[in-house]
């Protein structure tokens, strides 16, 4: 017998792991208006729900180019230190409302140097509110791979240089197709040799040789890495799933961004479930709330009632989330414990 349909309140009261969020894609409508507002941005839309349809419409294209489109409108209208601030501070408080008991929050700081604004101070401006609020988060810099290798290396030493102040890890975003990560080696290596967390966004977009490419760089944890299940046949597939175990590798998969992006047709269609059944250590993510209209809630219930994830499978994903942050140990257990903690009666609304 399927599970019950669990409430919103339900799904909120579950405390949740988010491990991929870009700060730039998950404003609050209404900021977004009025940072535009502000910071006299054009904008193709002048309500703050006619603007949040405008993006999701403009995200559900099938393409993750044009997809990141989007960001254009979000980063000029961040193109403040106060701007990076609110936004922060949003966030954190967002996420922690939607029940998250820890989060990794994510952005290319040098994409507002364009903006008048320095790495340097879109770090510490994000930092600081972020830190203002209860949530225990962290904040993960993002180099564009569409980048030369000297300027994502640029973002690496900024993001050592922040290693002790809240910067956790690094990564490689941005369209993904023609730009794979092994140029960015030099990057990846000043971050990892300063003791942050390597997370590349992999398989998204491209092949699913690029996930154990980017392995192979040093990542731990892998930005979707969807196209890890669709390798060209059953042999090649045996082989990329086992080197994806062997290196322990742990997939932040959005399952919505992944539909809108036309990585997935759909959320019941989406690799997610074969993922888990081949043993791959998989959480579930939002990639940017505003882009694609959601929460952590809103996904950890669409995986459920369309994908046929059951409820305890979903409990371990947050687990294992929390077991792979780059936040500190102490902070991961608290995570761990408050899920073990957690009331909802199992019986009563059943198990798959």
């Amino acid at each position: 017998m399927p599970s019950p349909v669990l409430t919103k309140t339900q799904w909120q009261s579950l405390p949740k792991v988010l491990l991929h969020e870009h700060l730039d894609g998950g404003l609050r409508p209404q900021t977004l208006l009025a940072l535009c507002r502000q910071h006299n941005v054009p904008m193709p839309a002048h309500t703050a729900d006619n603007l949040a349809a405008w993006l999701l419409a403009n995200s559900h294209s099938g393409s993750l180019e044009r997809y990141l489109t989007g960001f254009g409108l979000t980063v000029a209208a961040m193109a403040s230190e106060a701007a990076c601030e609110r936004v922060a501070f949003e966030a954190a408080e967002d996420a922690r409302l939607d029940g998250c008991v820890l989060a990794e929050f994510r952005m290319a700081p040098l994409l507002l140097e364009a903006h008048g604004l320095s790495g340097e101070e879109v770090i510490e401006a994000l930092l600081r509110c972020l830190k203002k609020s209860p949530l225990p988060s962290g904040f993960i810099v993002c180099a564009m791979r569409t980048d030369a290798p000297d300027v994502t290396a640029r973002s690496a030493r900024l993001a050592a240089r922040y290693r002790d102040h809240g910067v956790i890890g690094f990564d490689l975003a941005g369209a993904e197709r023609g730009f794979p990560p092994t140029p960015h080696l030099e990057a990846i290596n000043i971050a990892r040799d300063a003791g942050l967390g390597i997370t590349l966004h992999a398989g998204e977009a491209d092949d699913g040789s690029r996930v154990l490419e980017a392995a192979a760089l040093g990542a731990t944890r892998i930005g979707h890495g969807v196209h890890i299940m669709n390798a060209p046949d059953n042999v090649q597939q045996r082989i990329w799933i086992e080197e994806a175990r062997r290196h322990a590798l742990h997939f932040e998969v959005c399952p919505t961004s992944n539909v809108h992006t036309g990585i997935a047709p759909s959320v019941s269609a989406h690799p997610l479930r074969s993922m888990l059944e081949a043993g791959l250590s998989v959480s579930v993510s939002t990639d940017n709330r505003l882009m694609s209209g959601v929460t952590l809630s809103d996904e950890l219930g669409a995986v459920h009632e369309q994908n046929g994830i059951s409820l305890d499978a979903i409990r371990q994903m947050m687990r294992e989330a929390a077991r792979v942050s780059f936040l500190p140990e102490t902070t991961r257990q608290a995570a761990i414990q408050a899920l073990e903690a957690w009331k909802l009666p199992w019986k009563q609304v059943g198990t798959q």
